[in-house]
């Protein structure tokens, strides 16, 4: 079922990106309301059409019929947040982030493999975490830049997804007493996320933590990046170095793939 949502996702944003004749930096879709080919729940897309209204990134929205799904078009622009966020010293992938409806379906496949907590590792604006909680699921947002972390705090007064202004690296994992979380690392490998990731695995090592987590990875398979030997859009090297087992691997629509014909991969993976 999870899988089908994916797939129907890209074809909707395929036939979107043929018709689109917008000049916004950046632009995705949301199905108004569930359908054959969307088997959301209505209140689950009224809150992620919610979450898109009350953001400041994006200026504009139109209702628009893509094939045969009736949509609501938000158009935005994350050219200050991301400058911001590549300002800090210590800031390892800048702010780019995956379509809403994408982060949905990314949590769904998440809480299917069984955990139940959501630790969304440079999140942005939040959108991970925030469908994290519409899903039922608990959610912790960390990001380093506080011009984000302010944005998400107006965005919390739907639901509360935690967001916290920290260094993901040095960030006290412990204190928030999880059971089963999955991190979901902000950034492909090749731009800052190998990084993140190493940091913060290599923090949560020697805790028990480790040994129950699991890992969301977004990839590449753009010719634009140095490829990994290991494979796994970029990936691989690290799965294999702290002998994880993969899990699964959905593609979703994300910002930065608009105009590209291969989406973004996520890979989910485990500490065995």
């Amino acid at each position: 079922m999870i899988e089908q949502l994916a797939k129907n996702l890209v074809s909707l944003k395929k036939e979107f990106a043929k018709t689109y004749d917008g000049k916004s930096q950046m632009q995705e879709v949301i199905p108004i309301s569930t359908s054959d080919l969307f088997q959301i729940s209505q209140q689950d897309l009224e809150l992620l059409h919610q979450f898109a209204k009350k953001n400041p990134i994006y200026y504009n929205s139109y209702e628009q019929t893509i094939g045969n799904t009736k949509c609501v078009v938000y158009e935005g622009d994350i050219n200050k947040y991301w400058l911001n966020s590549i300002q800090h010293g210590s800031s390892n992938a800048p702010f780019s982030p995956t379509w809403i409806l994408s982060a949905y379906v990314a949590t769904l496949m998440a809480k299917k493999l069984g955990y139940s907590e959501v630790i969304d590792i440079g999140s942005g604006d939040g959108r991970i975490a925030f469908c994290s909680k519409v899903l039922d699921m608990e959610a912790y947002s960390i990001e380093l830049d506080d011009q984000l972390i302010e944005l998400q705090k107006t965005l919390v007064t739907t639901l509360d997804f935690h967001p916290f202004c920290s260094n993901a690296i040095t960030f006290d994992y412990q204190s928030l007493n999880l059971t089963a979380p999955v991190f979901f690392i902000g950034g492909l490998a090749q731009m800052g996320g190998n990084a993140l990731a190493t940091g913060v695995i290599d923090h949560i090592a020697s805790h028990d933590l480790m040994k129950k987590s699991a890992w969301v990875f977004a990839g590449t398979h753009s010719q634009k990046y140095a490829p990994d030997p290991k494979n796994e859009a970029g990936w691989g090297t690290l799965i294999e170095k702290n002998k994880f087992r993969k899990l699964e691997t959905i593609s979703l629509p994300t910002v930065w793939t608009f105009h590209e014909t291969d989406e973004t991969p996520y890979i989910f993976a485990e500490s065995q």
